[in-house]
């Protein structure tokens, strides 16, 4: 009588609505749900990626529309203070890197930098490694004085867990932890390559400087640290369950830094 297979029924009365079929108080929760599991940083860019992928096609224009009725707004970005001492007599490498930021191959370009996170026991300091071709956090350390070892440690961790081959490029800027004897021994000892900023230019780092930016807007900012460890407890569970395994980025077509190795076959 309808001029339909039933195959074709089936397949119709067991697909999704449409999202013309879904009306705003049905697309708001799932709006909501994107929104939080991105620890509110995310836009309508991230969560119209999302939502595709689920099956549903808005626009960022209703999803916007849609954010504004449910009270979703993304959390805004501060200031902050350079942490690079680059007074010293150590040797300064090359900006071999030259801002090429986007790599073909994991293991080939890693880029560092320090921050500092305050608690009520005084500044903890952050050294982190990040392979450019995932964006994936491939190594850190954590200390309460910013000294050599604090980046010593979070590059060895880094080769110890990708061990990569010989002619590795390493990007940080020009602070004396990275230009001193030890660090550079390292590279000697591994084949890596180093590559620096150019003096007092941020932009040569942006994407250390983009994650950096990142972990405070979605995490120290929202918090306050009685103690070291404490703060240490919660930048190891934000890069580790959250930032590498769970945070859609915009480099990566919108997947994990994880899940864009998988899908690369990255082991």
């Amino acid at each position: 009588m309808l001029g339909v297979s039933t195959s074709g029924y089936y397949d119709w009365l067991n697909r999704p609505p449409s999202p013309r079929q879904l009306d705003d108080k049905h697309l708001i929760p799932l709006i909501t749900e994107i929104f939080n599991s991105q620890r509110n940083g995310c836009g309508t860019r991230v969560i119209k990626k999302a939502l595709s992928r689920q099956g549903f096609q808005l626009s960022r224009r209703r999803i916007g529309r849609l954010m504004k009725l449910a009270g979703l707004k993304c959390k805004t970005r501060k200031k902050f203070k350079a942490t690079t001492d680059s007074r010293h007599h150590y040797p300064v490498a090359p900006n071999l890197l030259n801002r090429a930021f986007v790599v073909d191959k994991p293991n080939r370009t890693w880029v560092g930098d320090i921050t500092y996170v305050w608690t009520d026991e005084g500044w903890l300091y952050l050294a982190m490694v990040i392979d450019l071709f995932s964006r994936r956090v491939v190594g850190w350390s954590m200390d309460k004085k910013m000294k050599t070892s604090l980046v010593n440690n979070a590059l060895l961790m880094a080769i110890w867990q990708r061990k990569p081959e010989r002619g590795l490029l390493w990007h940080t800027d020009r602070g004396s932890q990275y230009a001193s004897d030890s660090h550079r021994e390292i590279l000697a000892d591994h084949g890596i390559t180093q590559s620096m900023s150019r003096k007092g230019n941020c932009w040569d780092n942006a994407v250390a400087e983009s994650f950096f930016h990142t972990l405070k807007v979605e995490l120290i900012h929202q918090s306050r640290f009685k103690t070291r460890e404490e703060a240490k407890q919660a930048i190891f569970d934000y890069i580790e369950v959250f930032y590498n395994r769970q945070r859609l980025h915009s480099t990566n077509d919108y997947w994990s830094p994880v899940d864009y190795e998988k899908m690369n076959k990255v082991s």
